[in-house]
């Protein structure tokens, strides 16, 4: 096995340990990371508008 599938493997564990063990702060992780990205959608979008 290379490096890089053991990291992901290791990454995807993680994620797994942390959705059973902290339901609750992984929720609120997922809702966090929507609404950046939310925000960084709008905020390009803005920009292009206000260029035309």
């Amino acid at each position: 096995m290379n490096v890089k599938k053991i990291v992901g493997l290791l990454a995807i564990a993680l994620l797994i340990f942390f959705v059973i063990t902290q339901p609750d702060g992984a929720a609120n992780s997922v809702q966090n990371i929507g609404a950046t990205l939310r925000d960084a959608a709008e905020s390009i979008t803005s920009f292009f508008t206000q260029l035309v």
